[in-house]
């Protein structure tokens, strides 16, 4: 089925304490994360909490990337989410990784947009 966009839901563990609690790292990686993946990067911010913790959206013109921090857990919630063909998120995704100093990375891609699944859900509102 044809969609309009890739949704790559990602949990990234075994990641630097120090890089994940750095909200000017994070930041860095994030943008770099788009443009690695071949996106354009429109906006971003970011907010790091206290004690810990970072949480930030890059907005591309063909979606977004966003990123929840725990880094006393050495944990990072990411989503990519990439609208046409031309930008791949799973290369976001494994420069993410390597930049984290991530061990591991589990993560479910989710097609959105599809358009028969669309209207019939539509049409059970």
């Amino acid at each position: 089925m044809q969609s309009l966009g890739r949704h790559i839901l990602a949990e990234i563990s075994g990641c630097s304490f120090e890089i994940l609690n750095d909200m000017a790292m994070v930041e860095e990686i994030m943008i770099n994360a788009a443009l690695e993946a071949g996106a354009e990067v429109r906006e971003y911010v970011f907010h790091k909490f206290s004690p810990q913790g970072v949480s930030g959206v890059v907005v591309i013109s063909e979606s977004h990337l966003a990123i929840h921090t725990w880094p006393e857990l050495g944990y990072a919630a990411v989503d990519v989410f990439t609208c046409g063909d031309r930008v791949d998120p799973w290369d976001a995704c494994s420069y993410l990784v390597e930049k984290f100093n991530a061990t591991k990375m589990e993560a479910r891609e989710v097609k959105r947009g599809i358009m028969g699944s669309a209207q019939k859900q539509v049409a059970n509102l």
